[in-house]
């Protein structure tokens, strides 16, 4: 199984745990002479086997992150340096909306609101960002599609 097939695998899991969860909630009580819709020990049943499941499945997909090299970086490092980019951009794109939103004034005697930053500068710096980001995530899943499971 490729490293992508695992991580698809995962998301699955995730959604079916979350699925089970609600339907054990939907379950947890009854109307007193009534049966609920489906049996709550069959549905954590299923919960706990999907769990473990998932667990296996986690150690298996972090180990492989681990030792799997690309360009002299695990692909534990690309992951962290993706999702940090992620962030960083994200903050910037917030400043650089809040610094081209300046607000005019009617009158001469209104403050006058000045920018504290240098838009331009930070929109290339961001741009530079977004590249990179692009290319990390593009080296994370061409690895993932080429890397095998341990």
């Amino acid at each position: 199984m490729k490293l992508a097939e695992a991580l698809q695998e995962r998301a699955d899991l995730n959604r079916r745990i979350a699925q089970l969860r609600s339907r054990l909630e939907m379950n947890a009580t009854v109307q007193e002479g009534e049966t609920t819709a489906e049996d709550p020990a069959e549905l954590m049943k299923e919960l706990n086997e999907c769990i473990e499941q998932l667990e296996t499945l986690m150690v298996r997909i972090n180990l492989t992150n681990c030792s799997t090299r690309v360009d002299g970086k695990s692909l534990t490092e690309l992951i962290a340096r993706r999702d940090c980019l992620t962030l960083k951009i994200s903050a910037y794109r917030s400043l650089l909306d809040q610094a081209s939103s300046i607000t005019q004034r009617v009158t001469m005697s209104e403050i006058k609101i000045l920018r504290a930053v240098d838009v331009k500068a930070l929109q290339k710096q961001t741009d530079a960002l977004s590249k990179e980001l692009r290319q990390t995530d593009n080296t994370i899943q061409l690895a993932n599609w080429q890397t095998e499971l341990n």
